[in-house]
């Protein structure tokens, strides 16, 4: 690649693109190191500072990482999801090519409280299952969820199932004929805390996508209260808009 000096386009983002470019099509894998800004600024013409700002802009779109003292590295690419399908996480990591797996953290019938009986509309006190599992793609871990569940809707389904390798939302439809149709979510964005932190193998600076769920049966009836920390680094949600007038 050459820098077009006569292009409109500033120089640091034309190299910026580039980088990318080879980021994306295999020739800096995962892991490996970026050439410097030195290697960079010698290699295509132009000043340290371009070479700086995009390195810079590289990282904030997470295509790579900086650690000091050590180089900058190319991130692993993040898993896109749009938010147009209720999928499970096992289904939706499948169809991006990669093996889904779980680490299950707690795993047991448990007495809804305040908060999960609101959601789940049954009584303070009722029998729920109470699902915490760390969700791994190709063995990186991805998410925490912690998923309640109403027990009379599926009762004995943790003595029948693995949830470490088996789909919940499979099981449900299949064995227990719940169609689970929609869902209302809220996301937001925060630092996690430090056992979140251990969990998702996290440093001190990278933030967490917070997102709380309840999912309904074709029935408008709730069946799941979730409560969910995605890595930042490694999950991005996208969104489709169409304007109206109106």
């Amino acid at each position: 690649m050459t820098i077009d000096r006569d292009s409109t386009v500033p120089l640091y983002i034309q190299l910026k693109e580039h980088l990318r470019q080879q980021i994306e099509n295999g020739s800096y894998a995962p892991g490996s190191r970026l050439p410097s800004e030195r290697e960079l600024a010698d290699t295509f013409q132009v000043s340290r500072m371009t070479a700086r700002q995009a390195i810079r802009l590289l990282a904030t779109d997470g295509f790579i990482s900086a650690h000091v003292g050590k180089g900058t590295f190319v991130l692993k690419p993040r898993i896109d999801q749009e938010l147009l399908l209720l999928t499970s996480f096992t289904e939706d990591i499948r169809q991006r090519g990669m093996t889904p797996r779980s680490r299950i953290i707690r795993a047991g019938i448990e007495r809804a409280n305040q908060e999960e009986a609101e959601q789940l509309k049954v009584s303070e006190g009722a029998e729920v299952i109470m699902l915490s599992r760390v969700r791994l793609a190709d063995e990186d871990p991805i998410a925490w969820e912690i998923c309640t569940i109403n027990h009379r809707m599926c009762p004995g389904i943790l003595d029948r199932h693995n949830f470490g390798q088996d789909s919940l939302y499979q099981v449900m439809r299949d064995e227990y004929g719940i169609r689970l149709l929609w869902a209302d979510q809220l996301i937001s964005a925060r630092m996690p805390s430090r056992e979140e932190r251990e969990a998702l193998d996290l440093d001190t600076k990278t933030p967490v996508l917070s997102l709380t769920r309840v999912t309904y049966t074709d029935h408008d009836q709730p069946a799941e209260y979730v409560r969910s920390v995605y890595r930042c680094d490694r999950y991005q949600l996208r969104t489709i808009l169409r304007y109206t007038n109106g």
